[in-house]
């Protein structure tokens, strides 16, 4: 995981913020009964602005659902309860499976988490939870990984329709993967619009209806509504509307 803008918080607020965040996952994974990583040698590398967590294989569903929804609750009431000076805490998330070298715990899993973590997708993710919900979290998981997890019906509390299906890109590398993302209190409708790079579509996302009409039809806002409306506007310029008069 990795603390949204840690780089730019004065330094004298680097360590606190950190501690502060390091209590956070302490209580979140005590919470949800899961030993904490840094009690294993090798088990948890301190990025700076963040950590790598190794987890037995075991616990893999249980990083997914309960710890992410625990996690976000968490970061929620640490934001209400800090003091006006301190630096919220906003995180990305990733979560992966694969095979590591013992002891050392190396191996290319490390490297795709890491690409994961940094990948376009996840830090849209966190963007649009500030902007459109307030949040502080923002979570992908890899298809491996998520197939493993929700897809094998091992998280009762999440399903596959609260995860939007995209593609994990990060800028100036080769690294594509197909993953799912995660965003507390946001539907995979709500997000896909407003996440980019496009997603690939599946899990609760849809792919937004294709236009009939022809290369000379103005560009702009798209716009399908599934049921009555009632006293409703849209701001936006409507170029044509079609009226179903059987409802009127």
């Amino acid at each position: 995981m990795d603390m949204q803008g840690y780089s730019q918080i004065p330094e004298a607020k680097m360590e606190p913020v950190r501690s502060d965040l390091d209590d956070v996952l302490t209580n979140v994974l005590t919470h949800v009964g899961l030993q904490d990583p840094r009690d294993r040698p090798g088990a948890f590398k301190d990025t700076g602005d963040g950590a790598i967590f190794v987890m037995p294989a075991k616990d893999i569903a249980r990083l997914v659902d309960p710890v992410l929804e625990h996690l976000h609750t968490a970061l929620v009431r640490y934001d209400r309860e800090r003091l006006a000076n301190a630096p919220a805490i906003r995180l990305r998330a990733a979560v992966h499976v694969g095979p590591l070298s013992l002891l050392d715990h190396r191996g290319d899993a490390i490297n795709e988490v890491c690409r994961l973590l940094d990948s376009q997708v996840v830090r849209a993710g966190l963007t649009v939870a500030r902007e459109h919900r307030g949040g502080f979290l923002a979570a992908v998981v890899s298809e491996a990984a998520f197939r493993r997890t929700v897809r094998a019906g091992r998280t009762p509390d999440l399903d596959e329709e609260r995860f939007l299906r995209a593609t994990a890109r990060v800028h100036g590398k080769t690294f594509e993967e197909p993953c799912w993302l995660f965003v507390p209190e946001m539907t995979p409708q709500a997000l896909a619009p407003l996440i980019s790079p496009e997603p690939l579509g599946g899990g609760g996302g849809t792919a937004a209806p294709t236009s009939s009409a022809g290369s000379n039809s103005p560009t702009g806002a798209l716009f399908q509504f599934n049921g009555e409306m009632t006293d409703t506007t849209v701001i936006n310029t409507v170029g044509t509307m079609r009226i179903d008069r059987r409802r009127i």
